[in-house]
């Protein structure tokens, strides 16, 4: 079953509590990564800090459920839910599926944000749909959802590796001049999140791709 069968049949299983809830103000806001401190702060998990400063500024925490770690918030009348899966970058899918379908969520209110090596450092580039562009986690999300239409934040990370070390280069942490941008870069790409809830794909893209 791909992602369009499945929003047709969701409301079939969808318990009462859910259908109290208009699906179209619920959200998911997905940080990929990986699970473990030889990955913490690595550019591969730039999505994991874009959430964790998310929730931060929401005033929100983050609790261990089925296949990630999930806080929820509230944010001007809608329910949003950030996930940070545990299932490591290469199986991003399974998790992210999951928690769509549990939680009712329309794939047109799914945000999952990611690293990039084709965008330059600090700049974010948000779309509505594409490939996976040899990104793991987003291949695996493609997989699952049998579409790469579902949006998704894009932070660039850069290119700054020799021939052959591009593993190296994502695994690798921050320099010390891309932590000082991040002082700024975080906040912004936290706004640019808000933004996709509040504003919508469309105004947000405008208002934050390629700044």
């Amino acid at each position: 079953m791909n992602i369009f069968t499945y929003l047709k049949t969701i409301f079939i299983s969808t318990n009462q509590s859910d259908k109290e809830i208009n699906p179209m103000k619920k959200f998911l806001i997905v940080g990929l990564g990986n699970i473990g401190e030889k990955y913490h702060n690595t550019r591969h998990n730039i999505g994991f800090r874009i959430v964790d400063a998310f929730v931060k500024e929401n005033e929100g925490s983050f609790e261990t459920e089925k296949l990630g770690d999930v806080a929820k918030l509230k944010i001007k009348g809608k329910t949003v839910f950030v996930l940070k899966p545990n299932t490591y970058m290469n199986l991003s899918g399974k998790a992210v599926m999951y928690w769509m379908k549990k939680e009712n969520i329309q794939v047109e209110n799914l945000l999952v944000i990611t690293d990039d090596l084709n965008i330059d450092f600090g700049k974010v580039r948000i779309k509505g749909k594409g490939s996976s562009g040899g990104h793991n986690g987003l291949k695996d999300i493609q997989d699952k959802f049998n579409t790469g239409a579902y949006p998704r934040f894009r932070f660039g990370v850069g290119a700054d590796y020799r021939k052959g070390r591009q593993v190296d280069f994502v695994l690798g942490k921050w320099s010390g001049e891309e932590e000082s941008a991040m002082i700024e870069r975080i906040p912004f790409s936290v706004n640019a999140v808000t933004s996709f809830i509040t504003a919508g794909l469309s105004n947000t893209m405008n208002e934050f791709n390629g700044k």
